[in-house]
């Protein structure tokens, strides 16, 4: 993946991005909640879906000599605990590379495996397989699928470029430029009938939407980079948005 996103600066309606009021994205003319942590809730069915979790992604790096803070897997569950306390869905569907490789799932530390169990508590968990885990892992409860369909959308880790799903994979960010600096943040890229998701892990970085990927991807730059802000998303055209 491309640089790591760095940490966001503010943007405001004079940042010239369209003026969205709320957090509201539809795709396939189902209405969804894209929340500014970057993750996705379906009001109707009661889903919450986060991508690339990449948990225990220090660990890994870690067996190979290369040493980060071994506190991703912590920072990404507390951060997804707090969303699921706000939305209390009855499904969470992890859309994929939720473990930084096939061993990730056995490096859990006790704590964070004690944190997962609570989260899945009291509702469905669906781990979608992904490039970085492609087949079911022990001991973190849920279900594997490879993909997973409810009423008009599919979810997979994947993008096929078909219409009518949601999936991670690409880690998608867009750079603007505001106040004469360049801001670059996670984002959700999406048209009328698709979306890429962003990284919802501690340590994961991103690629640019103006890369070559999302292009061949949505046939066009006509889709939308809705950039994650503190509290709102912030939406730009791709053709408006930096290369890196």
């Amino acid at each position: 993946m491309a640089k790591r996103t760095r940490n966001p600066e503010p943007l405001d309606s004079g940042s010239g991005a369209n003026a969205p009021s709320r957090n509201d994205i539809e795709i396939s003319s189902v209405p969804l909640i894209a929340d500014p942590s970057g993750a996705l809730y379906w009001p109707e069915h009661g889903i919450l879906a986060v991508a690339d979790l990449h948990l225990e992604k220090g660990s890994s790096y870690a067996a190979r000599g290369q040493m980060l803070p071994p506190y991703d897997t912590a920072a990404t569950l507390a951060r997804l605990a707090r969303l699921i306390a706000q939305y209390a869905p009855r499904a969470v569907i992890a859309l994929g590379d939720s473990f930084h490789d096939r061993k990730g799932p056995a490096r859990l530390l006790d704590g964070d495996r004690a944190s997962l169990t609570a989260l899945q508590r009291g509702r469905d968990w669906i781990w979608i397989t992904g490039n970085h885990d492609p087949e079911p892992a022990e001991n973190v409860g849920g279900v594997f699928q490879e993909t997973m369909q409810v009423g008009a959308l599919t979810f997979r880790h994947l993008p096929t470029g078909a219409a009518h799903e949601v999936c991670g994979h690409l880690h998608p960010v867009a750079r603007v430029s505001h106040r004469g600096r360049a801001v670059r943040r996670r984002c959700f890229a999406a048209d009328a009938t698709r979306m890429v998701m962003p990284a919802f892990g501690a340590f994961t970085g991103g690629l640019n939407v103006r890369d070559a990927a999302f292009a061949d991807l949505f046939g066009t730059l006509s889709f939308t980079a809705h950039m994650l802000g503190t509290d709102r998303l912030y939406a730009f055209s791709a053709k408006r948005c930096l290369a890196d």
